[in-house]
């Protein structure tokens, strides 16, 4: 079963930047298209951003211009880089495929953005 762990995340200023990191347990990433998601507190969980195995990436427009998927297929690891961060970027970050039934959900990365 492929596992998904997510790291990177923290307590930061508006405007600051932060890279968050996930690792995959299978060699997935250079198989299918990957994603990372979100979920803020009584929200629903959204997408975020996705990168194929070609290299196109895509965004929401809420994160567009700010945020920057990449993936080393190498070692299994896709990675977000947030700049600018806002206060509405608060919440879980996820990882997962995108376009497929999701694997299994890991715990996320928490990421609050806070004066």
């Amino acid at each position: 079963q492929v596992k998904f762990v997510e790291s990177g995340g923290g307590l930061v200023q508006p405007g600051a930047s932060l890279r968050l990191s996930c690792a995959a347990s299978h060699s997935i990433t250079n198989i299918y298209t990957m994603g990372w998601y979100r979920q803020a507190p009584g929200k629903q969980r959204e997408w975020v951003a996705a990168a194929t195995t070609g290299g196109i990436t895509t965004y929401a427009n809420s994160v567009k211009g700010r945020f920057t998927i990449s993936r080393d297929t190498g070692k299994n690891m896709v990675y977000l880089s947030m700049n600018s961060l806002k206060p509405e970027d608060t919440a879980v970050y996820l990882c997962n495929t995108y376009g497929r039934p999701p694997f299994d959900w890991g715990q996320g990365t928490q990421v609050t953005v806070s004066a």
